[in-house]
């Protein structure tokens, strides 16, 4: 029988000042993602590898998902430190994650100390740079992200998971605007030799920090519940006993969350070229279409293709941060049972009728699919950077349903296979694993706030780590499979180097600019996949 001790306990005042700690860490998470995504594909660009070879770099988030994750979230479930289950690993996950962008920041310096200047060098250098990234990706996924989107189930009763997620939503979309407008301003005429002398290497001193400081303040703000102690089989698990248990439960889900992740497989096929090479992409349509000569011939290609395709991701995560705050204002709640303020009486009965033609949050994540779609079957006709900043613009709604949709209904689900038992015990999917818990327990209520007025519902989320670690599986195996689609393209397309960043390659070497741009089709064939996604999310809304 596990033993729990404690309270969960968020600090502040207000509700709203509690779900902004307790999410805060999301807004160092994505700032890290967001430079990561803006610059390191140009900068791999830069350092000679050609797009085909880019995009097998980006297998590391898939590979860290689909391995780590699942293993660091059983692990974090059974975790007994007196700190809690999941901050342990965010802290530790984040001064691993700054070491490794500093490295990646200064990856030519430190390769020139050690390795003396030629073609070894160079080879030694992208060897690094690709280590780093990979790092980068292991431990963000694994410990960091897994870690604190747990939190959020782990802390909150069923009623407040539509709202914690709703939160988590607005702190990403703030990440990413910092982090975007940090990646459009000229930092090294700002603050000229201070954190490093290139664009990129400032930018890797601000991530490292701000994940750091953010992981620090949920950190503090958040007591967890403690685990005292599980079964005492639990014990002597190990890895391979572990992964066959993941690997069991992942092929025997219950059917909602099993049509969760398959909406979420659909989805990210799409996804996974835009969050990486859009930047690229808006960045290329300048060079061949709207530059100057001068532009074009500029020393330091990789900054201004950067601050380009930051622009627009900042127009892009503004939209996200307004379709955060105001959706959930116009989406109902899916337990619709939750206290309703009572409106004034002059303006009841127009409130009342607004109310009857809410969508709730599935058809609404239907809609987000299809204009999703919409806006990325349009990308190959982009001629001018404008049209091409207005398309990924567009796409911020559809991102504020794809990061607060999935975690919501997990969230809510998860926490029912603990509070809807008749003897309030945890639901036991297999019967010969040691890992789950088989003897009844008494979950004690959770609450955000401690007042008489709470809706507080019996929940656990004992296994939280598992089920989000199965959900990123489903995240990472389109991650492979556009990965794949994208080097297929980029092979038949653009086999050669960059002409617009690799200027130290032969002219010969470069591949030509004539044809389609491969990005494009590569965010055509996603936004296909997101149509496959609207219908899987139909499917889940007839579940419910």
């Amino acid at each position: 029988m596990a033993s729990w001790s404690g309270q969960p306990h968020v600090k502040g005042s207000t509700e709203a000042m509690r779900m902004a700690l307790l999410t805060f860490s999301l807004v160092g998470l994505q700032f890290t993602w967001g430079i990561e995504m803006t610059y390191c594909t140009p900068y791999l660009l830069q350092l000679g590898l050609t797009k085909s070879k880019t995009s097998l770099v980006w297998i590391a988030g898939p590979l860290s998902g689909l391995i780590m994750q699942p293993i660091v979230g059983v692990v974090a479930d059974r975790t007994t430190s007196k700190y809690g289950r999941r901050r342990p690993f965010m802290v530790i996950g984040s001064v691993i994650v700054a070491a490794c962008l500093l490295i990646l920041g200064w990856t030519k310096e430190v390769v020139g100390h050690f390795v003396p200047e030629g073609d070894f060098r160079r080879s030694c250098t992208i060897f690094v740079a690709v280590l780093a990234i990979y790092a980068v990706d292991f431990a963000i996924n694994a410990e960091v992200q897994a870690c604190c989107r747990s939190l959020i189930v782990d802390t909150l009763p069923i009623p407040k998971q539509q709202a914690g997620s709703s939160w988590a939503s607005r702190m990403c979309a703030i990440g990413h605007i910092v982090g975007y407008i940090a990646g459009t301003l000229d930092l090294v005429r700002m603050t000229g030799g201070m954190f490093g002398d290139t664009q990129f290497k400032k930018l890797t001193v601000l991530a490292a920090f701000g994940l750091m400081f953010s992981v620090a303040v949920t950190s503090w703000a958040v007591t967890e519940r403690v685990l005292i102690s599980s079964k005492a089989s639990d014990s002597q698990i190990g890895p391979i006993q572990m992964i066959s248990h993941i690997f069991r439960t992942a092929t025997n889900l219950p059917p909602k969350i099993q049509a969760i992740c398959t909406v979420q497989l659909w989805s990210w096929i799409g996804w996974f070229p835009f969050l990486f090479y859009s930047t690229t992409w808006v960045g290329e349509t300048y060079f061949r279409y709207d530059a100057p000569h001068d532009v074009k011939q500029s020393k330091d290609a990789l900054g201004d293709i950067g601050r380009i395709g930051s622009m627009s991701l900042v127009v892009f995560s503004c939209v996200t941060c307004i379709g955060a705050f105001l959706i959930p204002q116009f989406v109902k709640s899916p337990d619709g049972e939750g206290f309703t303020a009572r409106p004034p009486t002059a303006i009841a009965a127009w409130v009342t009728k607004i109310n009857e033609y809410k969508p709730d949050l599935l058809t609404a994540w239907i809609w987000g699919h299809c204009l999703f779609s919409f806006a990325m079957l349009m990308s190959p006709f982009a001629h001018s950077f404008r049209f091409a900043t207005f398309l990924v613009a567009l796409c911020g709604f559809p991102w504020a349903l794809a990061t607060w949709a999935p975690n919501t209904f997990l969230g809510i689900e998860v926490n029912r296979l603990s509070s809807t038992a008749p003897t309030g015990s945890y639901h036991r999917l297999s019967m010969d694993s040691p890992i789950e818990m088989s003897s009844p327990i008494t979950p004690t209520t959770l609450r955000l706030e401690h007042g008489p007025s709470d809706d507080a519902v019996s929940s656990t989320g004992e296994l939280s780590g598992l089920y989000f670690g199965i959900l990123n599986i489903y995240t990472t195996i389109p991650q492979f499979i556009g990965t794949f689609i994208s080097m297929i393209v980029f092979s038949i397309l653009e086999p050669g180097k960059s002409p617009e960043l690799a200027h130290d390659a032969h002219p010969d070497e470069h591949h030509g600019t004539d044809g389609p741009n491969a990005i494009a089709v590569c965010l055509f064939i996603g936004a296909i996949s997101n149509i496959g996604a609207a219908f899987a999310t139909k499917r889940l809304k007839d579940l419910q």
